[in-house]
């Protein structure tokens, strides 16, 4: 986990508990905040791509590439004591480039303009380390949101334990998007925001971006999450 993710994520109780958390050896000393949950919105595919890996920017044994910034996604799926989850199942899905998402809905009125070499959605499953990662592209804005953003899901055991959005670090669109607003405060929308920085050495601009979902409880643990979910 990168070290500025990591301290953004940490929330040390405050006033009469403060002096514990730092004097107490193990008591919240550990803790990490759980990923805000966000809506799914309306575009989750509805009907799904043959091809599903996490690449997203070649479609089977296709030899052109979708459009866009090409970025690396990596991350890993955590508990909020910073254990790795195995066996988790990563989701992610957003709209390529010509702002069209893989649905009916969005691509019925958009097949001139919808990138037919972007996956638009792909799955990853966590080893032991809880690592995940992808090959997609920088998240663009769409009609009616204005930061671009990357919508993800979390499944534990066949369970849904986490559905969130990953933004764009300092992008224009931030302040304006209603979603990322309704995250919650300064460390909520922490929570939800990634850096996009450029590869060193690529000579195809390509970025990288690294975000870590923190679970609060999986199915093992027999409870589920309490949700907030964002106004649709």
């Amino acid at each position: 986990m990168n070290q500025s993710n990591s301290f953004s994520r940490r929330r040390w109780m405050a006033g009469a508990f403060g002096i514990a958390c730092f004097t107490t050896r193990g008591l919240f000393a550990d803790y990490l905040f759980p990923s805000p949950s966000m809506t799914e919105g309306p575009f989750y595919p509805d009907k799904m791509p043959l091809d599903q890996d996490n690449d997203l920017i070649i479609i089977g044994d296709s030899l052109t590439p979708a459009v866009g910034e090409i970025t690396h996604l990596t991350g890993r799926v955590l508990s909020t004591s910073g254990e790795p989850i195995r066996n988790a199942t990563v989701e992610i899905w957003q709209c390529d480039a010509n702002a069209v998402y893989l649905h009916t809905a969005d691509s019925r009125t958009k097949q001139s303009q919808q990138d037919k070499n972007f996956q638009g959605f792909g799955r990853f499953e966590t080893a032991s380390t809880g690592e995940y990662r992808f090959r997609t592209i920088k998240p663009v804005p769409y009609p009616g949101r204005p930061a671009g953003h990357i919508h993800a899901k979390v499944k534990v055991g066949g369970r849904e334990v986490l559905t969130t959005q990953i933004f764009v670090r300092g992008a224009e669109g931030n302040a304006r998007d209603g979603i990322y607003r309704s995250a919650g405060d300064v460390i909520d929308r922490e929570l939800v925001t990634a850096d996009f920085t450029p590869v060193p050495g690529s000579k195809i601009g390509e970025l990288a971006a690294s975000f870590d979902f923190v679970i609060g409880r999986t199915p093992d643990d027999r409870n589920f999450p309490s949700t907030r979910r964002a106004p649709r």
